[in-house]
């Protein structure tokens, strides 16, 4: 047994104070109680470490190559996604096992104690398989064993270029698969998941009703029914006409009219919903994946959290593109796009918790659900997902409770703050600093390298 000390702990049962938390040996918290053995480490404050619910974590390495206007007289997603596909022709296996372990590392620096991997890069240039169907999904789970992150891991099927079935081409096509050859595919990535550690899990993600058919949605689903589901979903404006013009219906009336969406669902983006829509979907118990900082970036649009929220809907946060990983801004980011929409202040807070509060609690119990994941509140019996702040700085200035979150959500520098994490009762971060980052860093800057010359 290690046992945590804190000042000040945000459990299930709200704040308490000068309390010491059990990590058992399978990584679960054992205890949380008055501090009455001698401690393995002594933080200020711990709070639950979220999971991010939605990483293409080989996009962390075009972090910056895509913020010049191309072509087209407006820069848009589309244009974004064309130059992606030019940059997936480059990646070896090699580079991207290492660029997918820098990126789990900064989420765990980023104070994020697990990962959702929405994984539909499977293939070789030009969309030959290698002789291991599942060898990129392999990657991935040796990437995040080795930093020591919570993984459930989400096979993509993408079936086609659009909804008229087109076939893919270029960079699209190293996503593609048939619904059997993605079943081998997933049976692979299922067996080593199996094989790592024992808080890593399975999900199937079909990509979007501009990608599958209704036969492939439900052969994923077959695969792994009891399993988290996650699809994108509203989050272009085009897009939607797309599926509109297609299918007859908007991409959540289409879901919800012909899928039992419930609390196993999680749908990316959900930019575009109407009135209708968001209260259906609030009602399903799915959970809204947000990833404001990468919706910015392309443009995407304001997600009605204000609307979602108030019909009793619930969010996660993932970073989705990683063109910026940083677990508190993400949630500022949020909360600024319903500000600026509505002109308020204060948008999503409520009477009993302030903004800050809500925001961290909808990030660590939506992510926990979107991942199939015990964690997201410290409590006996969950993940020992914990996240060690200092409030001994410039940034915190020794405050605590609910106006600590807001001061890390809103102050600019809640990352300053953080100190440690565990996930699943593995101390990966110390002292502010991954227990590998050199490492780690150097064999992706060594990628980067590499990929500079190609490009």
């Amino acid at each position: 047994m290690r046992y945590v000390t804190t000042r000040q702990a945000l459990t299930g049962k709200g704040w308490q104070t000068d309390i010491q938390i059990a990590i058992g040996a399978d990584g679960r918290i054992a205890a949380i109680g008055p501090a009455t053995n001698p401690t393995d480490h002594q933080i200020d404050v711990a709070l639950p470490a979220p999971t991010n619910l939605h990483s293409h974590s080989f996009q962390r390495a075009m972090a910056g190559l895509t913020e010049m206007r191309g072509p087209d007289p407006t820069d848009s997603f589309w244009t974004w996604r064309r130059l992606m596909y030019r940059f997936l022709d480059q990646l070896t296996p090699d580079q991207i096992e290492a660029i997918a372990a820098q990126v789990f590392m900064e989420m765990l620096e980023a104070g994020y104690g697990a990962a959702v991997e929405f994984h539909y890069l499977h293939h070789g240039v030009g969309g030959v398989p290698y002789d291991e169907p599942s060898e990129l999904s392999l990657r991935h789970i040796a990437a995040a064993q080795a930093v020591g992150i919570g993984l459930t891991h989400l096979p993509v099927l993408y079936q086609f270029g659009g909804c008229d079935g087109r076939a893919l081409e270029g960079g699209q096509q190293r996503f593609g698969s048939t619904p059997d050859s993605f079943a081998a595919l997933y049976d692979g990535a299922s067996a080593a998941v199996a094989d790592g550690p024992a808080d890593f899990a399975i999900g199937v993600a079909p990509h979007s009703l501009r990608a599958v058919d209704a036969a492939g949605i439900d052969a994923a689903l077959s695969l792994a029914p009891p399993s988290p589901t996650h699809m994108h979903l509203s989050e272009q404006t085009a897009e939607i006409e797309e599926v509109l013009a297609h299918l007859g219906a908007r991409p959540a009336e289409w879901l919800l009219e012909h899928y039992a969406i419930d609390e196993r669902w999680c749908l990316i983006h959900c930019t575009h919903l109407t009135t209708s829509e968001t209260t259906q979907l609030a009602h399903s118990g799915a959970i809204a994946g947000l990833c404001p900082i990468t919706e910015s970036n392309l443009g995407d649009g304001i997600f009605n959290g204000t609307g979602y929220l108030g019909a009793g809907g619930r969010i996660g946060f993932g970073s989705d593109s990683n063109v910026h990983i940083a677990l508190f801004e993400e949630l500022r980011t949020l909360e600024y796009s319903q500000r600026l929409r509505d002109r308020g202040r204060a948008t999503l807070a409520t009477s009993d918790i302030s903004t800050g509060h809500r925001l961290l609690d909808e990030a660590a119990r939506g992510g926990a659900q979107a991942a199939g994941r015990f964690s997201g509140v410290l409590e006996v019996g969950a993940w020992a997902d914990i996240l060690g702040i200092s409030t001994d700085n410039m940034w915190a200035c020794g405050r605590l409770g609910d106006t600590l979150l807001d001061t890390l959500v809103f102050g600019g520098h809640g990352q300053d703050c953080i100190t440690d994490v565990w996930s699943a009762g593995r101390h990966v971060v110390q002292s502010g600093r991954h227990v590998q980052r050199e490492a780690i860093s150097r064999q992706f800057q060594a990628t980067m390298s590499g990929l500079a010359s190609q490009l």
